[in-house]
C-alpha cells in the first residue's frame, strides 16, 4: 500500500468519525443488516433500508456507492446517509465492496454488479421494484457508478470485462456527487494524490489503456442513464464535475446538473453526507425528487 493511500485511510477515518459522532437511526427506517450478497463474507455484505410506513409495499430502489478514494469506506460509513434518502420513500441498498489496494480493478466493478444482481434476486422478499432502479454516488464511489452505468448502456464497454452485467431490472437515473470522471493520462485537472491512489487501484499503475478503460466519459452513449451531477463550491473535484456534463451533452443524454453553495458558503467535498448540514438535506431531498418523477407506475 502507497504511503498517500494509507494516509488517506486515517484522514477520512477521523473525519467521518467527527460528522457521525452520536447520530442514530432514525426512528421510522426499518433495517436488514449485514446481508451476504457475494462468496466473500467479510467484504461483500450490504444493509437494506426501508421506510417504516410503506409496510409490506413495493418500493422503487436506490443503490448508494459509497466513496473514499478507492481504498477506504464501507456500508457503515455510509448508513446515515442511506437512511435519509430511504426516509423519501425508498428501498435503499448500501454496500461494502472490496477496496484497493488489497482488490485491484475491476473487483469493486464486480461487486457492484452483483449488488444489483442481488436486487433482482431478493425483488420479492424485500419488496423492490426492479423496474424502478436507481443509483447514488459520491467520490470515487460516483466514478465506479460511472463506469458501472456504462457497463450497463455499452455493450463494447461491457466486452472488456471478465463478467456480464446483471440483468433482469431497469436503471432509471443515477446522481453524481463529486465525483471524478476523465481521467487522461498527463491530465493537470487530476491531483497528485489522485493520481497516487490511482496507482494502487490500478494492476498496472494506471498505464495509458487502464486510465482510457476507466475514464468515464469516453464511454458514454445515448443509453446512457438520466443523470444528476452534483458538485459544491468547496469540492477539491468541482472541475471534474463540467467535464462529465460535457460528456451527457455529446451523448444528448438527459441530465440535470447543480453546484451547490457560493463564494461566502464554501460547501466541501461530499457535504451532502453531513447530516448536520441543512444543505445535505436540500441536496438530498432534491436528488430523491429527480429519481421520483422518472419512476414509472406499477
Amino acid at each position: 500500500m502507497s504511503a498517500v493511500s494509507d494516509q488517506v485511510r486515517k484522514e477520512f477515518k477521523m473525519g467521518d468519525d467527527i460528522r457521525d459522532a452520536g447520530l442514530c437511526a432514525p426512528e421510522g427506517i426499518e433495517r436488514f443488516d449485514d446481508i451476504i450478497y457475494g462468496p466473500d463474507e467479510f467484504w461483500q455484505r450490504l444493509d437494506l433500508y426501508r421506510p417504516k410506513a410503506a409496510g409490506d409495499g413495493i418500493l422503487p430502489v436506490i443503490v448508494s456507492v459509497h466513496g473514499g478514494g478507492w481504498v477506504y469506506g464501507d456500508k457503515e460509513r455510509y448508513q446515515y446517509y442511506a437512511m435519509s434518502l430511504a426516509e423519501h420513500g425508498f428501498a435503499v441498498v448500501n454496500f461494502t465492496y472490496r477496496l484497493a489496494p488489497e482488490f485491484k480493478f475491476p473487483s469493486s466493478l464486480e461487486d457492484t454488479n452483483m449488488v444489483f444482481g442481488w436486487v433482482v434476486e431478493n425483488a420479492e422478499r424485500f419488496g423492490l421494484d426492479c423496474r424502478n432502479v436507481f443509483a447514488v454516488g459520491d467520490s470515487a464511489g460516483a466514478h465506479l457508478l460511472g463506469l458501472y452505468s456504462a457497463f450497463l448502456t455499452n455493450a463494447d464497454y461491457a466486452s472488456c470485462y471478465p463478467f456480464l452485467p446483471a440483468t433482469g431490472f431497469t436503471l432509471m437515473s443515477i446522481a453524481l456527487n463529486c465525483g471524478v470522471y476523465s481521467i487522461k493520462d498527463g491530465d493537470l485537472r487530476i491531483d497528485e494524490r489522485t493520481r497516487a491512489l490511482l496507482q494502487d487501484l490500478l494492476p498496472d499503475g494506471g498505464s495509458p489503456k487502464e486510465l482510457e478503460l476507466i475514464d468515464v466519459t469516453r464511454h458514454v452513449t445515448s443509453s446512457y442513464p438520466v443523470t444528476f451531477v452534483m458538485t459544491s463550491t468547496g469540492d477539491f473535484l468541482r472541475s471534474q464535475a463540467p467535464l462529465m456534463v460535457l460528456s451527457l451533452e455529446k451523448a444528448d443524454v438527459e441530465f440535470s446538473y447543480r453546484v451547490y453553495g457560493n463564494r461566502n458558503d464554501r460547501l466541501p467535498h461530499d457535504f451532502h453526507c453531513d447530516m448536520r448540514r441543512p444543505e445535505a438535506a436540500s441536496c438530498n431531498a432534491e436528488e430523491c425528487d429527480f429519481f421520483r418523477r422518472l419512476v414509472r407506475p406499477r
